[in-house]
């Protein structure tokens, strides 16, 4: 090949190197930039032709793309063969914070598409699980003690399966859906339509699945005893703080719930997921915290009970400002801070420090 046709050769080696690097989104190594500049610098002859021989042209052309293509290709099955591991695929029990966020990133995508009927349904589910905690709690930690402290124990140590029952049937909760939807947005999965959709179905949901266990344990006459006392005491206190403690006891719940979710799909077994649940959930309701759903099925079961408040009352002096810290939480202190650890909204930052280094070392 004459002279001429093997420095068409190099220009064309210089623009497929460059080209596969911004194909993978990396920035390429300083030679390679300052290469592909002075072959840029060529005009339009490289778009023209690389010779007066379209033969030539023609092979050259093909050699460029098997180089991109061909380049492409052996990063992604080094790429493969980096997840799998030195001994196949892993068999951790716990999966690492980048999997995890990408899992929750995965799971906004399935609830953005997901017909209505089967988000309302699994967040019907959602909400009888949590009632049905609920009312197991009152039951026991009702009959079974006598100072309020230690019902509230009680209840600490057996809520928590309703989470657990949520996270594992695949049932819905605002609470949780509210960090899930939001991480999507940030990742530009969802647009915030979706989020408004995902919300006010799981809510609706949500309530309609406490009220069903609300109206299945005053059927059966499960509202007496020690679990009417406890159920009246636990909505006197819930509707006696003011709206400004009631949003911040809910942006706190939330942020150790959606820990839960978290922690929970990092674990690849039950008992990970029983551990990674049960904690957070014990922790929320022994400090004190606010949890809209929870309060949708204890509110009520107040109500029921004998408490002296209105529906009005538990709306506006507790289950409306919960539903906003809960909300704020989710969308802000989790979804937010998740993605800026591992998602879209610090790679500027990753993407800034990275470029200074490579400079750095170009040096």
């Amino acid at each position: 090949m004459p002279s001429s046709n093997v420095k068409e050769v190099e220009h064309i080696h210089c623009f497929g190197a460059s080209l596969r690097f911004r194909l993978l989104r990396k920035r390429p190594p300083k030679k390679v930039r300052n290469d592909f500049s002075k072959f840029q610098s060529r005009g339009p002859a490289f778009v023209s032709g690389y010779s007066d021989d379209p033969s030539v042209n023609q092979a050259l052309t093909s050699m460029a793309a098997m180089f991109v293509v061909a380049g492409g290709v052996r990063w992604r099955e080094r790429r493969s063969a980096l997840r799998a591991g030195p001994s196949g695929p892993s068999t951790a029990v716990v999966g690492s914070p980048q999997e995890t966020y990408q899992e929750l990133v995965d799971k906004s995508e399935y609830l953005r598409d997901q017909h209505w009927t089967k988000t309302f349904h699994a967040s019907f589910m959602g909400g009888a699980y949590v009632g049905m905690a609920g009312l197991l709690s009152l039951v026991i930690g009702g009959n079974m003690a006598s100072e309020f402290i230690t019902q509230k124990a009680v209840f600490a140590a057996l809520f928590p399966i309703n989470l657990l029952l949520v996270l594992t049937t695949g049932g819905q909760l605002f609470t949780g859906n509210s960090a899930t939807m939001a991480i999507g947005i940030y990742e530009k999965k969802c647009t915030t339509k979706d989020l408004i959709r995902n919300w006010s179905i799981a809510y609706i949901g949500n309530i309609c699945g406490c009220l069903l266990i609300d109206a299945v344990a005053r059927y059966t006459g499960m509202f007496t005893g020690g679990a009417q006392e406890m159920a009246v005491h636990t909505v006197m206190k819930k509707c006696s703080a003011t709206f400004g403690q009631t949003v911040v006891k809910g942006i706190m719940c939330n942020w150790l719930v959606c820990m839960a979710v978290w922690l929970c799909t990092m674990a690849k077994d039950l008992s990970g997921k029983m551990v990674g649940v049960w904690f957070p959930i014990s922790m929320f309701i022994a400090i004190g915290f606010e949890h809209s759903v929870a309060n949708m099925f204890i509110l009520p079961a107040g109500l029921f009970s004998g408490a002296p408040l209105s529906w009005g009352d538990i709306l506006i002096k507790n289950l409306i400002p919960v539903t906003i810290g809960n909300a704020i939480a989710g969308a802000f202190v989790v979804g937010a801070g998740m993605s800026f650890s591992f998602g879209r909204l610090g790679k500027k930052e990753d993407k800034e420090d990275k470029e200074d280094k490579e400079e750095k070392e170009d040096e």
